[in-house]
């Protein structure tokens, strides 16, 4: 996981599209934040070729397409942004990340219970 690229917004979009489907052409994922976003093609096209320099999308030709697959997993994009923000605003520690949500997010007791139990399990 240590060659998990730094993806931006807008190109979080773009993963998105093809973690829930791939391989896709161009095309199709054109069509589907075109519409979703209002991004022009060409705005779309470019985020593909910034995700194929970054290593985090691979592309293979398929007759006179170009089918556009994710290198990393979503849950590996998840952890290493999670942990960059966790560095970046918590030094580290998920200690103080805890207490600010805890602190200002409602929490319905399901929630709680829920963190209780996998406090507990982590502590044993």
């Amino acid at each position: 996981m240590a060659n998990i690229p730094v993806i931006t917004e807008a190109e979080w979009k773009v993963m998105k599209v093809l973690w829930i489907r791939a391989p896709q052409p161009a095309y199709d994922v054109v069509q589907a934040l075109a519409q979703a976003e209002h991004w022009h093609p060409n705005t779309i096209k470019s985020l593909l070729s910034r995700l194929r320099q970054k290593k985090a999308l691979g592309v293979r030709k398929y007759k006179n397409l170009y089918l556009y697959y994710p290198l990393v997993s979503e849950e590996d994009c998840v952890h290493a942004e999670s942990e960059s923000f966790l560095q970046r605003l918590f030094g580290g520690s998920l200690k103080p990340l805890l207490i600010h949500y805890a602190k200002r997010q409602q929490l319905t007791a399901a929630d709680l219970e829920e963190l209780r139990q996998i406090l507990e399990e982590k502590g044993q």
